[in-house]
């Protein structure tokens, strides 16, 4: 930890915000000298004001602690290159086609990798005119279930939740564009107990 990179850190932060030292101290029921003792890197904040910190300019803590706010080279290219994240804890359902930490329940989530579809978690297309139909030969009680359903095009995203105890089938407008093929749009769905798929 570099005190110094955190000062500076913190000094382009208030800058952003608008707010003087004094300003940010009364915010922290601190004294303005201790804010640009900090600013100057002449000692850390104490463990019990990060929090607040990152509360007040909307960083993690972290970032705070290392000083360094550098934004990620921007990604290119399609959704293709989505990744999903699901909270072990709240089942919270998080997507993203770049580089990012992302943390649910104070927790760092891993991407989920995809694996091909096998004989207990399939899914069974029929195609309509105007739509796609899917079911899924899965159980769906409240310990073992399917539980989001996402249909990628290079482009879009249409994520579909499940819940147990409901008929696991999802209808999908073509509209939408693609075909559910390996050269058009993917199907990805995630069981509860045994991760994501992909069709």
């Amino acid at each position: 930890m570099d005190s110094n990179k955190m000062g500076l850190l913190l000094f382009r932060l208030r800058k952003e915000k608008g707010m003087t030292q004094k300003q940010l101290a009364d915010q922290m029921n601190i004294s303005d000298k201790t804010i640009s003792k900090w600013e100057r890197g002449l000692g850390y904040p104490d463990i019990s004001f990060l929090g607040v910190l990152s509360d007040i300019f909307q960083v993690d803590v972290d970032k705070l602690l290392s000083g360094d706010l550098e934004p990620k080279a921007a990604e290119t290219g399609n959704l293709k290159r989505i990744k999903f994240f699901v909270c072990p804890d709240c089942g919270n359902i998080i997507y993203n086609t770049g580089d990012a930490d992302i943390s649910c329940c104070g927790r760092k989530l891993s991407r989920l990798v995809a694996k091909p579809a096998d004989g207990v978690h399939t899914a069974v297309v029929e195609e309509a005119d105007v739509e796609y139909y899917i079911t899924f030969p899965h159980e769906m009680s409240k310990a073992h279930f399917i539980s989001f359903v996402a249909y990628v095009t290079y482009d879009k995203v249409l994520l579909l939740k499940l819940y147990p105890e409901q008929a696991a089938a999802v209808r999908l407008p073509k509209i939408l564009g693609g075909r559910l093929s390996k050269h058009g749009s993917d199907l990805y769905y995630y069981c509860n107990q045994h991760g994501l798929w992909l069709l």
